[in-house]
């Protein structure tokens, strides 16, 4: 599959290629080009090029076309789905509810698009002023491979509504669901090079959009590592930033909580997209009473799950993106037994029998005993493994919960108005659910703090990211 660039597929100079496997398999499904830092100029005069047009559009007319996009996304979701699943690996059923997710985001924008923000400040005698905002010109995004249609819909939706043009990075492993929606923003309306999708590694084409001068914002998604590298390419052109750099979030379970619906949960919080979601359920923190009742009834439900091709009816969790990840994986487990430093209750191998053995398989793991010091604990488990602590009361649960460099997301279980007051003070997070887990719809703000990043997207303010104020002063 081509880039889209200037609105049309587009090859690179070096006809370089980047293969596309279905983690399911093993297999090479398609191929993308590698991008060099020339294809991202192209696009760059794209973008520069489609500015002017599609800023002077009013906002509803840009909404309109967001919502022509979300009409065609979902008359085309299944086909959708199926290339996302088969990219990325998740069951079709979670790749249906990430297409329709997409189309949501796009069709909240377009709802919102009516509403146009300015102020008029009286000054008296000696004048008025005029507060407007206008978009900010190109901007650039970079999504990761775990969640593409969702998180792409995060960035453009904002960015296009306001006025700017787009330069959009995929990842690399799953950048084919990606194309295709850019295909179908340009098939709604967009005027060629408003949205430009180049695909390419992140040493060439993401380090190149976090260095450009003529990119005005850049908003990434990705490990912290990438995030840092990405603050000191950008200083140099004083560009903003939104950076989400993942989570540990923390999920915490009180005695008076209903058992049943927080083991679901945990269940649905952990081993939603086999574990490769920003703001899984990372850390499991049960109250001591329960502990043992609660650990009994999420291992009878974990070792219900059935892992398989994403495609086949029935499956519960598919395999992991990539023979990376199911390495990274297993070292962390390896090293917990190695240690003593946890015992895994259920899980911890790769599953045996012919159907798992090409893909990137790894069995649901739940361990309990867990060492405060375990890197399950310290760091961001990007995979299917739950660690569960018992704690005594909702102070230790606190103070478990914050013990992170991390602070995307948490979420308490419970009936106490009084401890959700004080777990929404006192945790160390974005967002905070309660009895609930990963849930984000489009109207409500998500980013992080600490190592989890800063800046927002989703909700109404997200507009004021991708847009910067101008005044008219009037002297009478």
């Amino acid at each position: 599959m081509l880039m889209r660039v200037g609105g049309a597929g587009a090859g690179t100079d070096e006809n370089k290629w980047i293969p596309v496997i279905n983690p399911a398999t093993g297999d090479e499904i398609d191929r993308v080009p590698a991008g060099t830092k020339d294809d991202l100029e192209r696009a760059v005069t794209a973008a520069d090029t489609a500015f002017s047009s599609w800023k002077r559009k009013t906002q509803r007319e840009r909404g309109m076309v967001l919502f022509r996009a979300a009409g065609i996304v979902r008359e085309r979701h299944k086909d959708l789905a199926r290339l996302l699943t088969t990219e990325q690996g998740k069951p079709l059923k979670e790749s249906i509810d990430e297409i329709r997710g997409f189309a949501n985001i796009l069709e909240f924008y377009a709802g919102i698009s009516a509403a146009q923000k300015g102020e008029l400040v009286r000054l008296g005698a000696t004048g008025d002023a005029i507060i407007t905002r206008e978009p900010m010109g190109i901007c650039a995004a970079i999504i990761p491979w775990n969640m593409p249609a969702l998180i792409m819909g995060w960035k453009i939706g904002p960015a296009l509504l306001a006025g700017n043009t787009l330069l959009l990075k995929p990842a690399s492993t799953a950048p084919l669901t990606a194309l295709r929606l850019t295909e179908i923003l340009d098939e709604a309306g967009l005027p060629p090079g408003t949205l430009n999708t180049v695909t390419g590694v992140g040493e060439t084409i993401g380090e190149a959009m976090a260095g450009h001068p003529a990119i005005k914002k850049l908003s990434f998604t990705g490990s912290c590592a990438t995030g840092q590298r990405i603050r000191e390419l950008a200083a140099g052109s004083l560009k903003e930033l939104t950076l989400e750099l993942g989570g540990s979030d923390p999920m915490i379970v009180m005695p008076d909580a209903d058992i049943d619906k927080a083991v679901d949960g945990a269940i649905r919080g952990r081993f939603y997209n086999a574990g490769q979601t920003c703001t899984a359920v990372k850390r499991l923190f049960v109250h001591e009473s329960i502990a043992a009742e609660f650990s009994r009834r999420l291992k009878q439900k974990t070792e219900s799950l059935k892992l398989g091709n994403g495609l086949d009816a029935g499956t519960d969790m598919g395999p992991l993106n990539s023979a990376i990840q199911r390495e990274r994986i297993e070292k962390l487990i390896d090293r917990v037994r190695d240690t003593g430093q946890g015992t895994v209750l259920t899980g911890g191998t790769r599953p045996g029998g012919a159907e798992y053995s090409q893909g990137f398989f790894y069995r649901p793991t739940v361990v309990s005993d867990v060492e405060k010091t375990s890197g399950l604990m310290t760091g961001e488990v990007f995979g299917p493994v739950l660690p569960v602590m018992p704690v005594p009361d909702l102070d230790a649960a606190i103070t478990e919960a914050n013990r992170t460099a991390y602070g995307l997301g948490a979420s308490i279980w419970t009936s106490s108005l009084p401890a959700v007051k004080r777990a929404f003070d006192e945790i160390h997070a974005g967002i905070i659910w309660v009895n609930r887990h990963l849930t984000i719809p489009p109207e409500i703000p998500f980013g992080g703090m600490n190592e989890s990043g800063f800046g927002r997207e989703n909700g109404l303010h997200a507009l004021d990211n991708y847009s910067r104020t101008k005044t008219l002063l009037l002297g009478w």
